[in-house]
């Protein structure tokens, strides 16, 4: 798969050589069962979590952007600064990579320009809050993006703010969220993991623009 073959050159270091790329540091987010979805959170709500466990804790997040566009290329988790001996794309227990022909991906599809990386315990959280708030408001209820979401992409004059943020659904579960805009908007979006020789994960990256190496 050339696709992989690129995603392997790009990331072999501890970041990006290419003048086409920028990179900034997002923060930190915590991963408390281990288990990590990738979804559209206004679209996808219910996502299974890959079949590959992470490890627990707090692991820093690298954000990469087109320069040409601004637009982000590239969402990335640090769990360890090694080089990989091996990638491979990230599935679900239902999904299996000799189904796929070619170039195609599994993946989450975005409908809302917006994805988050997350701990399959934040993704419940969510879930939870947006139940929450709904009981709460009723007819009010403006949608989980207004009421969560929108304060950390706008600032109080209503201009952009951020295209990235890593957010808390419920402050009594340490879990947490990074949201973002992908790419250029809607689209269906794959993610890749590096392995060490032993099968421990060292990174995880969801792909939105294919930057050649």
């Amino acid at each position: 798969m050339q696709h992989l073959k690129n995603i392997e050159k790009l990331f072999s270091k501890n970041f990006i050589e290419s003048p086409l790329v920028d990179t900034f540091d997002a923060g930190k987010i915590n991963i408390t069962s281990g288990s990590l979805v990738a979804s559209d959170p206004l679209t996808t709500s219910e996502m299974q979590a890959f079949d590959t466990k992470f490890p627990l804790g707090e692991f820093p997040v690298l954000i990469h952007k087109e320069i040409e566009s601004n637009c982000i290329a590239y969402v990335e988790i640090i769990f360890k600064n090694e080089k990989p001996a091996k990638w491979k794309m990230a599935t679900t227990k239902d999904q299996n990579l000799e189904d796929l022909d070619g170039e195609e991906i599994f993946g989450y599809p975005s409908e809302s320009g917006m994805g988050c990386l997350m701990d399959w315990e934040a993704q419940k959280s969510l879930q939870n809050l947006e139940q929450k708030i709904y009981q709460e408001k009723g007819e009010q209820f403006c949608g989980i993006y207004e009421e969560f979401f929108r304060p950390a992409f706008f600032n109080k004059d209503e201009a952009a703010a951020d295209q990235f943020a890593i957010l808390q659904p419920n402050l009594e579960d340490k879990s947490t969220i990074l949201a973002f805009e992908t790419g250029y908007g809607d689209g269906f979006y794959a993610s890749y993991i590096a392995f060490d020789k032993d099968e421990n994960p060292l990174k995880i990256i969801t792909e939105f623009i294919e930057i050649d190496a």
